[in-house]
């Protein structure tokens, strides 16, 4: 066997295993970095080294959890902010989608928009703000529309670049299939494309937690970001602490759900997933 073969044999052994058993073998190793990190702050924040009004201890954070569980705050804010997010996200997401593939299919719009778009797109996420605040106020538009921005961009840079990166040879196989027009479009440009738009996608939606949590922080009497200021200003690390867990969960919850989506769209490309060994 090559050292190619070799050093692949382990990948694809492992996807001989049951689908459940390989997805439960990588939740069980992550839980490694987290259990030794919480044993360690349990330590710190019990023995005194720390002062537990500066990090309170996990047990501590868990009795703060409940209680916003039990008086329905975190449910609020954090319902508020996932509705805002996806809202948001969803308008930048579909923008980008459209102004990536009229750009990526026509030279003459990329012409027109691209050098504007690749120059607004250097400007820092959050310098969009206080401008923000400025010409729409503090309501819900505001921070709908700064997800949007921080969604758009990322979305229409990958599109584009997605379908410019198009394998010559699929489109010479698409010409003797008969392909065409629409057609081509639809059944090379865009599939091909799909890799980068997800890739944009994710990145998007770093982006649109990021512009939301900020525009939350300077502007809001709800969400996620508001119960962070409310920490901060009540002088309670743990609420802080909790609503930055809470945010991290729901983070990670929706680049798994784009992973998962991507998989069951892209399940035709021959890669071997090297997350499987």
């Amino acid at each position: 066997m090559s050292q190619t073969g070799l050093s692949r044999a382990p990948a694809l052994l492992a996807r001989n295993r049951p689908r459940a058993y390989r997805r439960w073998l990588r939740f069980s190793h992550g839980l490694w970095i987290p259990a030794i990190l919480m044993l360690i702050w349990q330590t710190l924040s019990g023995s005194g080294w720390v002062s537990a009004r500066l990090l309170p201890s996990p047990s501590e954070l868990l009795g703060t959890l409940a209680e916003l569980v039990e008086n329905g705050a975190l449910l609020t804010h954090a319902g508020i902010s996932t509705l805002r997010l996806l809202t948001g996200f969803s308008i930048g997401a579909v923008l980008g989608i459209l102004a990536g593939t009229a750009a990526g299919l026509s030279q003459r719009v990329e012409t027109l928009f691209g050098p504007t778009f690749r120059t607004l797109r250097t400007v820092p996420l959050l310098a969009w703000v206080p401008l923000a605040l400025l010409w729409l106020g503090s309501g819900e538009a505001t921070k709908i529309t700064l997800i949007a921005i921080g969604a758009f961009f990322p979305v229409y840079l990958n599109v584009v670049a997605g379908i410019h990166d198009v394998d010559d040879k699929l489109l010479e196989v698409g010409g003797l299939f008969g392909l065409s027009g629409s057609l081509l479009i639809t059944r090379v440009f865009l599939p091909a494309a799909l890799p980068n738009l997800f890739s944009g996608l994710r990145s998007a939606l770093t982006f649109a937690w990021m512009l939301l949590i900020a525009v939350e922080l300077t502007a809001a009497n709800s969400g996620l970001g508001y119960l962070l200021t409310d920490g901060r200003e009540t002088g309670r690390a743990d609420l802080i602490i909790v609503a930055i867990v809470v945010l991290a969960l729901l983070g990670k919850a929706g680049d798994s759900l784009l992973q998962r989506l991507k998989g069951r769209l892209l399940d035709w490309q021959d890669v071997v997933d090297s997350r499987q060994s």
